[in-house]
């Protein structure tokens, strides 16, 4: 953890600013993604899941919706490659990373942050704090929408231990300097990624 005292909210305020001009920027596109997914299927074009943030703290993650309606009625699956509950403007937009377009407004009222370990459902929280040493300690921040273990290649068919070492590693380590590094780097690792899960998250 950082041990300037002004860091921290400096950090708040980046993650403010830039998430504010990133809304203004991609405002226009809303429009063109959501007649997308309407046309590609019934339901609601936004997508509203509780998730564990800042101190085990829940709280409402927004995405473009990316599934089927009704996908989840037999509880929480982990989602995997080739999912049929995804829909085919889902599947592009999980690649892309543009689902997730709208977790700027969880930026921007303080639910998350740009960069940081990337939030997990309630009920694989509880499943990971109980195989994985530490995985708790990843709540010390606020869950971001890159981080360092993302910019490594550590989304999607990777290892969540392997993803909660570099997360760890982040915080430990935990910089304006790493995070303008990540910043930089996720483009690089957006460009056609498989944001789509192994069969076996732990391993």
């Amino acid at each position: 953890m950082p041990h300037h005292p002004l860091q921290p909210g400096l950090k708040r305020g980046l993650d403010i600013l830039i998430s504010l001009l990133l809304l203004l920027l991609t405002l226009p596109l809303l429009p063109i993604l959501a007649l997308l997914i309407r046309l590609d299927s019934r339901g609601p074009v936004f997508y509203r899941q509780v998730r564990v943030g800042r101190g085990g703290k829940p709280f409402r993650l927004l995405k473009l919706r990316t599934m089927f309606r009704d996908a989840e009625t037999d509880g929480p699956i982990w989602s995997r490659r080739g999912d049929p509950r995804v829909t085919r403007v889902g599947g592009w937009l999980r690649r892309t990373g543009l689902d997730e377009l709208p977790q700027l407004y969880n930026v921007l009222v303080g639910d998350m942050s740009l960069v940081g370990p990337r939030p997990e459902r309630p009920e694989f929280v509880a499943q990971f704090e109980q195989e994985i040493p530490n995985y708790a300690g990843r709540h010390r921040m606020r869950p971001g929408i890159t981080g360092w273990a993302q910019v490594h290649g550590l989304r999607g068919d990777t290892s969540v231990a392997e993803r909660t070492r570099y997360d760890l590693e982040y915080i430990r380590r935990w910089s304006l300097y790493l995070d303008l590094k990540v910043l930089l780097r996720t483009p690089f690792t957006v460009e056609m990624r498989d944001r789509t899960y192994p069969p076996n998250p732990l391993s």
